[in-house]
């Protein structure tokens, strides 16, 4: 049986997982003085995600096959490129984890931080706080009426320090905010959140919107973002600023059996990408390169 070459500007679970069958190639990238003297070699299959540069143009108009996460991705990659349809496939990104019970996970994590395990639970998570709307995700909650509530934010050391000087402008968040350092289990967080609210700024498709809805979650998100895709009218933001935000967030908090039915809803949907899913969908792919 042929290997199939692949190439990728940067990995993720799928990538990771074909990289471990017999069938699958990593091309290999010529040193600059052999490709001088070499024809350049493109992969079977190009992984595309991000922005679409010159490199990564160049490695879709010569792979056989591209396969990018979302399909405002593949719209830009056919009006770029001129290639067909027929050469792009989509395939959203993956998610791993290992469900269990939201309830007990939340009753644990509410023993853990001495809060109310009636207490609903909002997250905030992002690599940079800033573009994924930290101010925003902060102004609102200080509109949301409904008061048994916590908000749970969680990141790296520093973004955790400079939001701190951000804090007391939010003088009626003040006993609701749980501020988490590097937190080890964040799995554990989306099981145990209600809400996950992401009013953020950039366009790059939010795998944590993937791993909110898995986990049960309810899943509020600006349409900015290319995950707008996989949700709901209803849980779309025209903007990171949306003032109807706050009044949808009330709604799902005063309606147990409306924030019940999204959740379910959202774990059936969000189920069809979990990694297991998204191999089979890609080996079914290969089969045809």
């Amino acid at each position: 049986m042929d290997k199939i070459t692949i190439s990728y500007k940067t990995t993720n679970l799928l990538i990771e997982k074909l990289k471990q069958q017999e069938n699958i190639e990593v091309l290999k990238q010529n040193s600059f003085l052999i490709s001088l003297f070499s024809k350049k070699k493109y992969a079977d299959v190009y992984f595309h995600s991000g922005s679409l540069d010159e490199k990564s143009i160049e490695n879709i108009t010569n792979s056989k096959m591209t396969i990018t996460n979302c399909f405002a991705s593949m719209n830009e990659i056919i009006a770029k490129t001129k290639i067909s349809h027929e050469k792009v496939k989509v395939i959203y990104p993956s998610v791993d984890i290992e469900f269990k019970k939201p309830k007990e996970v939340k009753a644990k994590l509410c023993e853990e931080l001495n809060i109310n395990i009636d207490t609903k639970l909002i997250l905030f998570t992002a690599k940079n706080f800033k573009t994924s709307g930290i101010k925003e995700f902060l102004d609102i909650c200080s509109s949301i009426s409904y008061q048994n509530l916590k908000i749970i934010i969680t990141g790296e050391q520093k973004q955790i320090t400079a939001l701190q000087f951000q804090l007391p402008k939010y003088q009626n968040l003040e006993d609701k905010i749980i501020l988490l350092e590097d937190y080890k289990n964040i799995d554990d967080l989306f099981l145990a959140s209600d809400i996950f609210l992401l009013p953020t700024y950039n366009k790059f498709f939010s795998t944590n919107v993937i791993k909110a809805m898995f986990c049960k979650c309810v899943v509020f998100l600006s349409i900015e973002n290319d995950a707008k895709e996989i949700v709901d009218v209803f849980a779309s933001m025209d903007s990171p600023t949306d003032p109807s935000t706050a009044f949808k967030i009330d709604a799902v908090l005063l309606d147990k059996n409306e924030m019940k039915k999204i959740k379910k809803q959202n774990r059936k949907l969000a189920s069809e990408f979990d990694i297991n899913s998204n191999l089979i969908k890609i080996n079914n792919i290969l089969e045809n390169v």
